[in-house]
């Protein structure tokens, strides 16, 4: 296996876990909870879905990038077309995003749900969910450019 294939490896699989997570999280579980769990239990599952899943953010916002430059020297000698420099600027929305997530509404939601202020805990929930929304949207834009912007002009 080249040095290449494992970066494309590496980077493709810390998307999956990062836009799969939040597709699922966003669009399956958050309904499901909303509807069935009273503020105290659900917020409680937030805390601990999102303690769970955030490790495998964290080393997802450092491979993708590591692995997007090292493809970008790798694959393109430094001169990549108009497509990855859209997923490389995208990508780092996304992980600004997902750092202002990480660093104010999340720790407001422990917080809180420490607290057992549910009222703060639910605000707190709701940002995040918001956020969490749109960078799964930036999340399936980025995909769509990657698997088919070479094809694109």
């Amino acid at each position: 296996m080249s040095l290449n294939s494992l970066y494309i490896a590496l980077h493709v699989l810390s998307v999956v876990v990062w836009v799969g997570g939040m597709f699922f999280a966003h669009q399956c579980l958050r309904p499901v909870a909303a509807g069935q769990l009273e503020p105290p239990a659900r917020l409680r599952l937030w805390v601990g879905v999102f303690g769970r899943f955030f490790p495998f953010v964290w080393l997802a916002v450092i491979l993708l990038p590591a692995t997007g430059w090292l493809m970008i020297f790798g694959l393109f000698g430094g001169q990549p077309p108009l497509y990855v420099h859209l997923m490389n600027g995208i990508g780092t929305v996304m992980i600004l995003i997902f750092l202002h997530v990480f660093f104010a509404p999340y720790r407001r939601l422990k917080r809180h749900v420490a607290a057992e202020d549910w009222k703060a805990g639910g605000a707190a929930l709701a940002s995040i969910r918001k956020l969490v929304g749109f960078n799964t949207i930036l999340g399936v834009i980025v995909i769509v450019i990657a698997s088919g912007g070479r094809f694109f002009g």
